[in-house]
């Protein structure tokens, strides 16, 4: 008896442990993380996009979290950007880190790629823009149609890329895409940013 009481105690002991360790003490020390003040929040059509990012399983191939370079010194050299630090996520619900590198890093493609029509074509067919891309083309976001209307987006697509008739034209959740795409752009400054220690050069 005195033996199980044992080891209830000592499991309840490490299961508060832990949770203090891995819930308590980093929830602490978010709420004291400072936001970055250039970062904005997302619009309506934004989060709208974040959502078709999301049913599209995009974080499945990309990440959204360059390293620092002591950790990882290629990030930087892809051009990929300063590494992200907790505020840059302030406004992300669930976040979407990533863990695959299939694709490149997304933390800041509306920096790297500010075009929108580049976004379209790469959805319609990677290989447009990114000759040898083993992405998917994702054509669902895009209607073809005899005559485009006023309010519709156009997008011109390459021969031999594009339907033999008719227009191409990009859907609401198509747009919302591009739209959240180029909202991914942190190249603002990061106060958090840990700088490097010169004392030691």
């Amino acid at each position: 008896m005195k033996n199980a009481l044992a080891i209830m105690v000592g499991s309840a002991f490490i299961l508060l442990l832990a949770m203090l360790t891995l819930v308590v003490m980093p929830y602490i020390e978010m709420t004291t993380e400072e936001v970055p003040p250039d970062l904005k929040p997302y619009t309506e059509q934004e989060l709208v996009g974040r959502q078709s990012y999301i049913a599209n399983g995009c974080m499945y191939c990309h990440s959204q979290q360059p390293r620092d370079p002591s950790f990882a010194p290629g990030d930087k050299d892809r051009g990929w950007g300063r590494p992200s630090v907790p505020g840059d996520y302030i406004y992300d619900e669930p976040h979407l880190l990533g863990t695959m590198r299939t694709g490149p890093d997304l933390f800041n493609i509306g920096a790297r790629q500010p075009s929108e029509d580049w976004h379209l074509l790469h959805l319609y067919n990677p290989q447009t823009v990114m000759e040898g891309s083993i992405m998917p083309p994702y054509r669902f976001l895009f209607k073809v149609v005899e005559e485009a209307g006023p309010d519709d987006k156009v997008v011109n697509i390459p021969p031999p890329y594009g339907p033999e008739s008719g227009t191409v034209v990009a859907t609401e959740e198509g747009m919302a895409l591009v739209a959240y795409l180029l909202s991914l752009d942190h190249t603002y400054p990061a106060p958090t940013l840990p700088q490097p220690d010169t004392a030691k050069e």
